[in-house]
């Protein structure tokens, strides 16, 4: 009989033969780690637990206490899913995929009825049926063009699809009951294992994400462990409808959209233009710090440009284009080949370096409408851009110097954030070895920051590796925000050069970063953040000032003069509504504080300080409200004083 070793975690070494399963592993350590048991890590890749080990491994037991185990679970419930629209709406669903997402799952069909919000009761109803049953779910290894003719006569043409598009000769697919789906696993031993789901919504999705394929149903799930996490995780999605930018940013003023004259274009209103201006000039002052000059750049340029800069090969699909004078034009979706220009248009020494320019640039790039999401996802929104032309030995400090502008940004907001390191993607320019050079010089500066970090192989940018900074709102969500992309390519194609010591031309590596990434998304991400509750400093206006009839308007108005005299964000609501109404529009608005004048105000000179939270804090000088509003915004402040 052949023999395998198996090497478990804890270095301890034993022979089993060959084809045993992680089940049976489990078993023989003991019963308990076989019932907590999901599946398993066999040399790195995750296994099902009935699924043969053929081969000496590292075994890894994964319990529903381990990061692994949700991507078993979810990937077993998206098939249960599939299993109970089929049996509700008969064999002539067409399946698609149905792959785990971040915190879930979801399955395409291709059916003739529409399914509404309002069907995944039922939905979840007949999974719960399917988890009663306790279906065995089984892997099955067939050649490919076994596995074409078995889904062809299941009519199952997306399927016969996806199997053209797979080099190997040997698929798997895997059966519980009479549904059987083409996967690569892995799954739970059967589906009665894991309970704890819930469908959250229907959308539309074009096959294989793009618009010129057929649009199929797309149903999300969710499902954990335990109850306690799914409920958790449920009163976090109703937490964050309430805080939904897209419904918050109009009813709070801030921005609009005109999906016909402008679709997936922000427009900012007065409100939201006072939010965007603070967070500009907060950025403009860390630069100013780290030693940017900030340069503009055209709009609108040659498409010679972009031909040169690779992006005309790379993301051409993405451009918008003009012509005017027999001349084509592209609208710039970067701004790192003007800065090349500027850099280009003098010599520049080894003295000069670095040089690092930074620019609010308005960038466009075409995303298809189906993929577009309030300011998360825009046709045209603005980046908080900066280049660095150094030498290589200059490469770490300046990587590091980023980090800490980063850092320092963030901690502002009051975001955690995390780091993930993307390497060389197939789709790349340069060879292996600058690529090689470029991602090591990164990890070396992530190393010496001592920020923890993730490896996300072959996710970089065409023209270099890249760190991005994920920040963690309050309610646990993650988003993406700043980038480092070092770049040895474009120095390459533009033929920039500096003059070194030896008066002898070399070429200079440049690093391409953004902190806020796009403004217009991160004021989306605050938006909800705060729930539209800004701090002091952000806030549109910072007072409301609000009297309690016509006969002390006038007042009201010094108040208010002497307020935005000292450059506070002052709002003066002399309507002829009623003082409830003035208070509760106030506080719809998210005014930090609002000032009631009354006779009593005018008399003793001294106010009574509401803040939008319902809190009232009385008989104050204007002045050490002045001097409080001044030190919030001073210190950036996250809470509020009073």
């Amino acid at each position: 009989m052949e023999m395998i070793k198996i090497v478990l975690p804890d270095g301890s070494e034993k022979e089993y033969k060959k084809g045993i399963t992680a089940a049976e592993i489990a078993k023989g350590i003991s019963e308990g780690l076989y019932r907590q048991s999901v599946g398993a890590l066999v040399n790195g890749e995750l296994y099902d637990l009935t699924r043969p080990i053929e081969v000496d491994a590292t075994v890894k037991l994964i319990t529903d206490k381990d990061p692994e185990a949700p991507v078993i679970f979810r990937h077993t419930m998206a098939h249960i899913m599939a299993q109970a629209v089929m049996r509700i709406y008969g064999k002539d669903v067409k399946l698609a995929i149905g792959p785990v997402i971040e915190n879930g799952f979801y399955y395409d069909f291709d059916m003739e009825e529409k399914i509404s919000e309002e069907d995944l009761e039922k939905i979840e109803a007949e999974m719960k049926k399917i988890i009663k049953e306790d279906l065995k779910i089984e892997r099955f290894e067939i050649s490919k063009e076994e596995a074409k003719k078995m889904f062809e006569e299941m009519n199952q043409p997306y399927k016969v699809e996806l199997l053209e598009d797979i080099e190997d000769d040997t698929v798997t697919y895997y059966k519980q009951g009479e549904f059987i789906d083409l996967c690569r696993g892995p799954h739970l031993p059967s589906t009665g294992k894991i309970k704890q789901f819930k469908l959250l919504s229907v959308s539309g999705a074009y096959w294989r994400g793009d618009e010129r394929n057929k649009m199929l149903q797309r149903i999300y799930g969710t499902a954990f462990a335990k109850k306690a996490q799914l409920d958790e995780y449920l009163k976090m999605l109703e937490e964050a409808k309430k805080r939904d930018h897209r419904k918050l940013g109009p009813k709070l003023e801030l921005f609009m959209f005109d999906s016909e004259l402008a679709p997936a274009m922000p427009f900012f209103l007065p409100r939201g233009a006072k939010v965007i201006n603070q967070l500009i000039e907060f950025s403009r002052e860390l630069h100013k710090k780290y030693g940017y000059e900030e340069i503009l750049t055209p709009l609108m340029m040659n498409v010679k440009l972009w031909h040169q800069s690779g992006h005309w090969d790379h993301y051409k699909e993405n451009m918008y284009f003009t012509e005017k004078d027999e001349m084509e034009y592209a609208i710039k979706p970067m701004n790192c080949p003007g800065h090349i220009l500027i850099y280009k248009s003098k010599v520049v020494s080894y003295r000069d370096l670095p040089i690092r320019y930074s620019e609010f640039g308005k960038v466009h790039r075409y995303e298809r409408s189906g993929v577009v999401h309030g300011l998360f996802r825009v046709r045209a929104f603005t980046q908080d851009d900066a280049h660095i032309f150094c030498t290589k030995d200059q490469i770490e400090e300046e990587v590091i110097k980023v980090m800490d502008f980063t850092n320092e940004l963030y901690n502002a907001f009051g975001f955690e954030y995390e780091a993930n390191l993307s390497t060389m993607p197939e789709d790349h320019m340069g060879d292996e070895k600058t690529w090689e050079i470029a991602t090591n010089a990164l990890k070396a500066a992530l190393e010496k920051s001592g920020i923890n970090y993730n490896i996300n192989e072959g996710d970089g940018a065409f023209y270099g590796p890249k760190i991005d900074f994920q920040i963690k709102d309050s309610l646990g969500r993650k988003w993406q925000c700043a980038t480092i992309q070092l770049d040895f390519q474009m120095p390459e194609r533009f033929d920039i050069h500096y003059v070194d010591h030896n008066n002898e031309l070399q070429r200079p590596v440049m690093i391409h970063r953004a902190i806020y990434g796009s403004i217009e998304r991160f004021f989306g991400i605050l938006i909800e953040n705060f729930a539209g509750a800004f701090p002091t400093w952000l806030a549109p206006e910072q007072v409301a000032v609000i009297p309690v009839s016509d006969k002390y308007v006038e007042f009201s108005k010094e108040i208010a003069a002497k307020l935005d005299k000292e450059g506070i964000r002052v709002k003066l609501d002399d309507s002829n509504a009623t003082v409830g109404y003035k208070i509760r529009n106030a506080q719809l608005l998210k005014i930090p504080y609002m000032i009631v004048i009354g006779e009593k105000e005018v008399e003793s000179n001294k106010f009574n300080v509401r803040t939008r939270e319902g809190n009232t804090v009385e008989d104050i000088s204007l002045e050490d409200i002045i001097k409080t509003i001044h030190e919030e915004v001073k210190n950036r402040s996250l809470k509020l004083s009073y």
